[in-house]
């Protein structure tokens, strides 16, 4: 097993160390261009694995590319071996192949793993294969640190459908029953209420965390934004309720900063806190 985490190749006062293994969006809301901005805004430096090329912009996903799962290990292993992790984060895997490219690799990491489920685009455009989801069930989860699924997610996953705060319940359990330590169920899709409500357990402990939900319709990469944000603190040392906390309190402040973009639906601002 490599030592991951340790990253023996950070030189003195280098900051923590964080990874993305996702695809690329040309339009830059979301996937790779998300994590590296949303890592470097939190103060951790963002390394990437592309797992595929997407043709995006605010009106959808006009084209996918995948890369070869040869590819996919080369750039991890080039990163990790070298310069070493404190973090991973993994998104758009759309194969099977990929999926299990990535979980042998994370198995091979001692660093944690933020697993983001990612299903679909914003605009409803399919980013994972039906074939794949075996995969992700059976070999990525179980290597979650931290799983994040939204409710279209869960439901794609687990067949559960949450249009409660108890159902989020149900799909945390039914999640963890993967095998990650802890799963997120993000509630903001949930169609009442005046708040946006994410669920945190591992089984025993449950940590809600709640805040106004915004009227914003710039959304595009929230949730990997939040993953990454979450990747970012596990980075700095912190534990999984208050990286999970503190990566709320982020994503809170980007959605309510998104702005237009093109003639579809805009990014969050990843930048939120350095504006004026």
């Amino acid at each position: 097993m490599s030592d991951g985490g340790a990253a023996e190749g950070a030189g003195a006062g280098a900051p923590p160390l964080c990874l993305t293994v996702a695809g690329s969006d040309s339009g830059g809301g979301a996937g790779i261009q998300a994590d590296l901005k949303t890592m470097l805004a939190l103060g951790v430096h963002a390394m990437s694995v592309v797992t595929a090329v997407t043709a995006q912009n605010s009106l959808g996903v006009h084209g996918v590319w995948e890369l070869p799962a040869e590819a996919v290990t080369a750039q991890y292993r080039a990163v990790v071996d070298d310069i070493g992790v404190h973090a991973v984060k993994t998104g758009m895997l759309s194969s099977a192949a990929l999926v299990e490219t990535v979980a042998a690799l994370l198995a091979d990491t001692r660093a944690p793993a933020v697993v983001d489920p990612v299903g679909v685009s914003k605009h409803g455009d399919a980013l994972l294969a039906a074939s794949a989801l075996d995969a992700v069930r059976a070999e990525l989860l179980p290597r979650a640190t931290v799983a994040t699924p939204n409710l279209d997610e869960v439901a794609q996953l687990a067949g559960v459908r949450v249009e409660t705060e108890d159902d989020m319940r149900r799909a945390a359990d039914a999640i963890l029953g993967y095998g990650p330590r802890w799963a997120l169920i993000k509630g903001g899709h949930l169609a009442a209420g005046h708040e946006a409500v994410d669920l945190l357990s591992d089984g025993s402990t449950e940590l809600w965390l709640r805040a106004p939900r915004n009227g914003n319709r710039h959304t595009h990469g929230t949730g990997c934004t939040l993953a990454s944000a979450i990747a970012a603190g596990l980075a700095k040392g912190l534990d999984v309720p208050a990286a999970v906390t503190a990566a709320k309190e982020y994503v809170t402040g980007a959605i309510e900063a998104g702005f237009a973009l093109g003639g579809g639906i805009g990014p969050v601002d990843h930048a939120w806190r350095r504006r004026p």
